[in-house]
């Protein structure tokens, strides 16, 4: 009877601290599902694109739409972002760029890539922009002063790349198993991280305190910067995790993960340990239900807002 009470006792903690629970609420964004989306560092803003209604980009606060934008015939904006202080945003196919001026709603820039198609793009606060490419080049370019260097440190195909909020810093993820922190004024590397597979993912801390690099097997880590050295790995019983959004929260003590299967979840800084879990909404007639999870931010009280590929932007508490 003891052992039986235990098992059951032990199913509820388990079942309490993964906290799959309901959204606190949630808005339709896109009523036929999402291509990409990103929600801003403070949680206020979402710029969401979808093959029905172009790029929207919404007020979190009131939900409602503050700018609609078209980018070419098709609108096949896969890949979006939004620079910290809420300045800029920028939108891109696998081919064109461009940068939004957020307060006025117009275009600043309309830029075709050359040679070799976009993998992911990153915007900082003073218009600097990273672009990963399939060739293993990242370019950095200010679209107003027009400086632009290649950076040529990977020799495969980017996957995810990352940018500080004044520009300084570039960090870049490739399918040569490397993270690689460099210096975009002079294009030197500060910092590697090796990996035993591909780099899936990288983000920055924007303190410049910690960065995040994950691979595609089982290695996902969170690094001091400053030294270089490990702080902690993730912690999670499955052989890999791929995730398709990570942001530290505003403290750094915490970090919120996305990934392709429905699921968001906080994590401990200094530990690596799983602190809370929930699932998203699938996408409406999904069989089986499934949903990736674009972007994660959170707000100055504290919760947490995702836009994900089911067209939902959806609020948590923890």
């Amino acid at each position: 009877m003891l052992k039986l009470t235990f098992v059951i006792f032990s199913a509820l903690w388990l079942l309490g601290c993964s906290g799959q629970n309901d959204p606190e609420k949630y808005w339709q964004h896109s009523g036929s599902g999402a291509l990409a989306a990103t929600v801003s560092q403070d949680a206020s803003l979402a710029l969401v694109s979808s093959n029905a209604h172009g790029l929207i980009l919404w007020d979190l606060t009131t939900n409602t739409q503050i700018h609609r934008w078209s980018q070419g015939d098709e609108n096949l904006v896969l890949f979006t972002d939004i620079s910290d202080n809420n300045k800029y945003a920028v939108s891109a196919d696998k081919n064109t760029f461009v940068v939004w001026e957020i307060s006025s709603g117009k275009a600043l820039t309309y830029t075709k890539i050359r040679e070799s198609a976009i993998r992911d793009i990153a915007i900082a606060n003073n218009g600097d922009l990273l672009i990963g490419k399939v060739n293993g080049v990242v370019v950095h370019v200010n679209i107003f002063s027009g400086r632009r260097i290649e950076f040529l440190g990977h020799n495969e195909k980017i996957n995810s790349v990352d940018i500080s909020p004044n520009g300084r810093y570039a960090i870049s993820g490739s399918n040569d198993y490397s993270a690689l922190l460099w210096d975009t004024k002079s294009g030197q590397v500060l910092r590697r991280f090796i990996h035993p597979s591909r780099v899936s993912m990288v983000v920055l801390e924007p303190q410049g305190r910690y960065v995040f690099t994950a691979d595609s097997k089982r290695l996902s880590a969170i690094w001091d910067l400053k030294t270089g050295k490990e702080v902690s790995r993730l912690q999670y019983m499955s052989r890999s995790r791929v995730f398709s959004t990570v942001r530290f929260s505003h403290d750094a003590k915490q970090l919120f993960t996305g990934n392709p299967g429905r699921l968001l979840n906080r994590w401990d800084v200094a530990s690596g340990q799983q602190l809370q879990q929930w699932q998203v909404q699938p996408r409406e007639d999904s069989r089986p239900p499934s949903s990736v999870i674009y972007s994660i931010g959170e707000t100055k009280s504290g919760k947490l807002v995702t836009e994900s590929s089911s067209g939902y932007a959806e609020f948590w508490s923890y």
